[in-house]
This record gives C-alpha cells, sequence and structure tokens, in this order.
C-alpha cells in the first residue's frame, strides 16, 4: 500500500495546488517518494492552507521549482513502477482523511493530462484507530456532535510522538505507515519509531 501525504494551497483540489507529495511503499518502508513544486498559474494560495503545512507565498510561487504537472508525473512513475519482488506493487492508499489526498491527486493527474494511478478505495487510519478504540472499549474523541479523532489524537493512541516537525508531506507518510501498521499488523514499521513502544501491548 501506499502511504501518502500530500501538502496543498488550499482545500479544493479545483481551485487548489499541490505544493509537496510524500509517501512511501509500506510494504518496503525505505522504498519512499519526495517532491516540491510551484502552484499551477492560477490555483489560489490561502493562508490557512500555509499556516498548516510552513510553506510561505514565496515558496509556493516559486519559479525555479517544478510544476505541478512535472511533480505529479515523477510520482505516477514511482508509483507504477514494479517493486523489488518484481511484482505491481499494491496501489492502496492509505492515511489520515485519505480520499483528501486521492482528490488531488486525481485533480492534478487531470491537469496534466496523466493517467491517475489509483483505485476509487482508499483506507483511511481515522477510521481504522476509530474502530480499534471501540474495540478496546476506549470512548473516541467528539467535538460538536462528530468525531474528533485527529492525526495527533491518533498518533497518541499508538504510543506515537506528535508528527516530527518541520511539518511537511514525507514526515505525514511516516506518520500514516505507522499507525497503519500498528494498527492493521500490531507491529512497528519504521526505525524513527522504534523506541515507542506498542501501548496495547505494553
Amino acid at each position: 500500500m501506499i502511504a501518502l501525504d500530500i501538502e496543498t494551497s488550499g482545500l479544493d483540489p479545483e481551485r487548489t495546488s499541490i505544493l509537496s507529495i510524500g509517501a512511501l511503499d509500506t510494504d518496503n518502508p525505505l522504498d519512499q517518494f519526495y517532491g516540491e513544486c510551484q502552484v499551477w498559474t492560477g490555483a489560489e494560495v490561502t493562508d490557512e492552507a500555509l499556516a498548516i503545512n510552513g510553506f510561505t507565498k514565496e515558496q509556493a510561487t516559486d519559479p525555479a521549482k517544478k510544476s505541478e504537472a512535472e511533480l505529479i508525473q515523477e510520482f505516477i512513475t514511482w508509483v507504477t513502477k514494479v517493486s523489488d519482488t518484481g511484482l505491481a506493487r499494491d496501489t492502496t492508499i492509505v492515511g489520515q482523511n485519505s480520499s483528501f489526498d486521492r482528490d488531488f491527486a486525481r485533480s492534478a493527474c487531470r491537469r496534466a493530462r496523466a493517467k491517475f494511478p489509483f483505485g476509487h478505495r482508499t483506507i483511511d487510519t481515522h477510521s481504522l484507530v476509530w474502530l480499534h478504540m471501540i474495540q478496546k472499549g476506549v470512548t473516541p474523541p467528539t467535538k460538536y456532535g462528530s468525531s474528533s479523532l485527529s492525526l495527533t489524537a491518533a498518533l497518541e493512541y499508538c504510543g506515537l510522538p506528535e508528527e516530527l516537525k518541520p511539518h511537511n508531506a514525507l514526515n505525514g507518510a511516516y506518520a500514516h505507515a505507522e499507525v497503519f501498521s500498528r494498527i492493521a499488523y500490531n507491529k512497528k514499521m519504521l526505525e524513527i519509531y522504534s523506541s515507542f513502544e506498542i501501548p496495547w501491548y505494553a
């Protein structure tokens, strides 16, 4: 599976742009991808998004960076390459709020006239952690009458520290992959998290 995190210039995949993509193959975690790009011409850049991902407007519009089309093409090449085992890799997307990343990748592919390499279905770590909490007798957090189980809360539940700083797409992919591995397989995945024990085994 592909643990994926995409940083963007806003929330609407049709009106805003990808800024960076981070990903790793959960079957081979050392096989990773990271890249940044400038926003496509005419894309909106919101202060709210930049406050989250840490990019400045100058960085988001830097003409020295590759275009969104170039970045998504590079990402597609990485996603669709044959794995070290000689088999096509499982390209199911896994992540927190994974439909967000899928939809931005799809819109970028459309703008670049590139074939979208993913299926429609994704695995959302929010749902996995929510179900695991219920099965363990833990009440998932809510706010305003709906789930507020954020990535930070999911990491804490899995015995992990807050997402690595600075916040970027590859660090996000690390967090998604480790949460996924601990919840789905009761196993640690990444060396950076190896000293943190799985709470329900401690």
